[in-house]
This record gives C-alpha cells, sequence and structure tokens, in this order.
C-alpha cells in the first residue's frame, strides 16, 4: 500500500504562538499598496514618508504621487538631506520581482529610520488603478480584476 503525503501538511504548520509572532513581525515590516493609497488619501500628513527608491528613469516613467525619490544606491549619502528620522520612511521599487524596496529599506535601517515596505510596489499601485505621475502628468489606468475589485473602492481585506 502506498501513502500519499500531502504536500501542503508534509512540514506541520506553525503552533498558534508561532505563526502569531511570524505574521506580527510581518506586518511590522510592510505595508500594502490600498492601505499606503488610504492613508495617503485621507490625511495632509500620513504620518510616514513615501520613497521611491527606482532609477531616475523609473521615477519619470511613473511614480506616486507625493513620493520622495531616492534611488537605493544613494541612500547613505543623501537620506539625511531629505528624510527626518523621526518619521518612518515606507519604501518602493518596481514590483513583486524586484528587491530594490528591500534593499533601500535596509540601508534606511542600517542609518536609524523606522522603515517598512510597501508590497507590490509600484506595479501594483498602477494595478490597482491608482493615479500615478510621469513626467508628462498624470495617468491612471483601469483597475486590474485579479488585483483590485471591479466596482468596489477596497478589498474588504
Amino acid at each position: 500500500m502506498t501513502t500519499t503525503v500531502n504536500p501542503v501538511l508534509r512540514v506541520a504548520p506553525a503552533s498558534p504562538a508561532e505563526a502569531a509572532a511570524h505574521f506580527r513581525a510581518s506586518l511590522a515590516l510592510h505595508a500594502d499598496v490600498s492601505d499606503v493609497a488610504a492613508a495617503l488619501a485621507a490625511d495632509a500628513d500620513p504620518g510616514f514618508v513615501l520613497l521611491d527608491s527606482r532609477s531616475t528613469e523609473a521615477w519619470d516613467q511613473g511614480h506616486v504621487p507625493g513620493a520622495v525619490h531616492l534611488p537605493t544606491a544613494l541612500v547613505p549619502e543623501r537620506a539625511a538631506r531629505l528624510l527626518d528620522p523621526s518619521v518612518p520612511v515606507v519604501t518602493y521599487c518596481w514590483g513583486p520581482g524586484c528587491d530594490g524596496a528591500a534593499r533601500a529599506a535596509l540601508a534606511l535601517a542600517e542609518l536609524g529610520y523606522r522603515v517598512k515596505e510597501m508590497l507590490g510596489g509600484f506595479e501594483y499601485w498602477v494595478r490597482e488603478g491608482l493615479e500615478f505621475e510621469t513626467r508628462w502628468g498624470r495617468e491612471r489606468r483601469a483597475p486590474d480584476p485579479l488585483t483590485a475589485p471591479v466596482g468596489a473602492d477596497h478589498c474588504g481585506c
């Protein structure tokens, strides 16, 4: 008789306490696009600075309105001129396939800044149908139904 191992349970789930600690830590380090957008829309001072860590060419192609532009490689030399160390920073880069936002967040944390990474990056900002700026002006694309609910303001999660 052959016993089939359930691939999901091949490694047992973490205990509830371990899972809670993991997800609490993850939420302390990450913010999603819709939460960042809601915070920026709700208040003139959302309590954080949004930082685009991509190149100038990428910034010109499109960026979140109100974001500060600071390419990852320039964080060590320019962060003190652009950022208040008492204000948390939320970093973003291209998207889930890019670790530039994580590298920028690491550089900022090593300089003493409190940081989070915006999951999904600029790609998911655009895919969720949020307005963005280019060097030619503001744009908005229709939401991708795989990333944002059709006909609703938020996903409800």
